[in-house]
């Protein structure tokens, strides 16, 4: 299939929608087809068909991300569903760009996944019997590129966790669990909250929680200085790793977090868990377990007082 003419495309745009309506909207439309075929006929097709070959073919299966970390962790379903029958190694490429785009306050600065937080997530990932390796990327041979949901012919906008279903095929039963920690008991009696600077909900304040004991912030030390101002009965805590960050959510009553690496975490771990719902880029939600979102206030503090009591 040929590439669209860009400028025999605008002219006819143009012209159907000056003289007729109802054909420019089928002309758009149809453009949109073509553009989506050409796409995957020309870039997509031999990627995602390679993929096939390899989980029937293969017994060991070598996997690539490069983060972001929340990303990284919602490729997890997938990885332990093809576990059930392959070995599976998992590659983090770390210090990959961010590129011209960028992120506010991003925790690894301008890179996706620097080497700290690469240090701070391989004792979780260790830590899951069904990941045979985790290793930093150092141009290995990979099998399955999961940073291909980057690359789809279409917005992919929707659902983290289903990136990687449709990359690979695999369609694990998102009700179950796939990251396993065991609990700590002194934090049993803690509410948890984790709020980073992006993707907040601009609509709701957190400051009613100060009429709540036991708030324990797990976020990073900035991000409390400025949930402190709001809450100011809360407590902080530096996680020393992302094992023990998911130990301790797992152990506390329950989780509040916007969309943001806690939030998949507690996702993976089907824990009692309350999201702030990005009103913008609404790319998750809760599945399984005990876990609500909200975008309104009446709601957020509701969700709140009957997780509580």
């Amino acid at each position: 299939m040929k590439k669209p003419n860009k400028i025999k495309v605008e002219l006819t745009k143009f012209f159907l929608k000056r003289f007729n309506k109802e054909k420019y909207q089928l002309y758009k439309q149809k453009i949109k087809d073509d553009s989506l075929v050409y796409n995957f006929e020309n870039s997509f097709r031999t990627k995602i068909e390679s993929i096939q070959t390899v989980l029937q073919e293969k017994q060991v299966i070598n996997f690539k991300h490069s983060g972001h970390m929340g990303d990284l962790i919602y490729a997890l379903p997938v990885i332990k569903e093809i576990a059930k029958i392959k070995k599976c190694n998992l590659y983090i490429r770390t210090n990959h760009s961010l590129g011209k785009k960028g992120y506010y306050k991003h925790p690894s600065g301008n890179v996706m996944i620097s080497q700290r937080m690469y240090n701070m997530v391989v004792p979780l990932l260790e830590n899951q019997e069904y990941i045979n390796k985790v290793s930093s990327w150092n141009n290995e041979s990979i099998d399955i590129d999961l940073d291909l949901f980057r690359e789809f012919p279409f917005t992919n906008d929707f659902h983290s966790v289903r990136w990687y279903y449709h990359i690979t095929g695999q369609f694990p039963d998102m009700n179950l669990p796939s990251i396993h920690v065991d609990s700590i008991d002194k934090f049993s009696d803690k509410i948890a909250v984790v709020r980073t600077f992006r993707g907040r909900n601009p609509l709701v304040s957190y400051s009613f929680l100060k009429d709540y004991k036991n708030i324990l912030f797990l976020g990073t030390k900035d991000e409390f200085d400025d949930f402190k101002i709001t809450v100011p009965n809360a407590e902080f805590y530096d996680v020393k790793d992302f094992l023990e960050l998911a130990q301790i959510m797992k152990s506390v009553k329950f989780v509040i977090t916007n969309q943001t690496f806690a939030f998949a975490l507690a996702e993976c771990l089907k824990i009692n868990r309350i999201l702030e719902a990005n009103p913008f880029i609404p790319a998750v939600f809760p599945i399984g377990g005990k876990g609500v979102d909200f975008y309104f206030q009446n709601q957020f503090e509701k969700f709140v007082k009957e997780f509580n009591d």
